[in-house]
């Protein structure tokens, strides 16, 4: 890839509203998950969180510890500005791959398809050093391939699973049911466990 997809890339899509993949809500594939949670103190990251929806849902739901991360600032405000009791300190202005700390779960929604795609096995290895063992990965994948350059980018199940198959067990991975009817037949719904990491 010669494009830097960076702060100032993303930033900018923003600002002219070039947000193709921001469906302006929580969609119900990770609205289904979140529900059958029971745990409201479970430590949340949704890393390349965008406007972060998802983040908005489980705060309106009484989950406290909720963490949103971007390199873009102007997706975190809009959260903000939505959601005025949404803890500033749950908000990390920073790139995935310097975050620190150790979550429960990691919620994936259109962040992986916007790395570079090389980049993804970088991805998976984060995510297992940012979950605390048997935390979990959640979220959906695009199962496709796009026409137009990325991002996004999209990729082959059997792509994703040399990625993650050194760091989580697979719980599920499998076309998701219930997308929304633009995404029908194009996604997977994600559940990993996070493996102990070899130091």
């Amino acid at each position: 890839m010669n494009r830097d997809f960076n702060a100032s890339y993303w930033q900018q899509r923003y600002q002219q509203n070039q947000t193709g993949w921001d469906v302006g809500s929580i969609t119900p594939p990770l609205k289904q998950y979140f529900d059958q949670l029971e745990n409201k103190a479970l430590r949340i990251l949704i890393p390349g969180c965008g406007n972060a929806y998802e983040a908005e849902y489980l705060h309106k739901n009484g989950f406290t510890e909720v963490y949103v991360a971007d390199v873009a600032a102007e997706p975190l405000h809009n959260l903000l500005h939505r959601n005025p009791t949404f803890p500033e300190s749950h908000l990390l202005h920073q790139d995935f791959f310097s975050l620190q700390g150790i979550y429960d779960l990691i919620v994936e929604q259109t962040f992986f398809c916007a790395l570079d795609p090389t980049l993804r096995a970088a991805y998976a290895r984060k995510c297992a050093e940012l979950l605390q063992p048997n935390g979990t990965l959640m979220g959906l994948l695009f199962n496709t391939v796009f026409e137009k350059e990325g991002p996004p980018f999209g990729g082959t199940r059997e792509e994703y699973v040399s990625y993650f198959a050194s760091y989580f067990e697979f719980i599920h991975f499998e076309t998701a049911y219930n997308s929304i009817p633009p995404r029908q037949g194009k996604e997977l719904f994600i559940e990993l466990k996070a493996l102990k990491l070899e130091s």
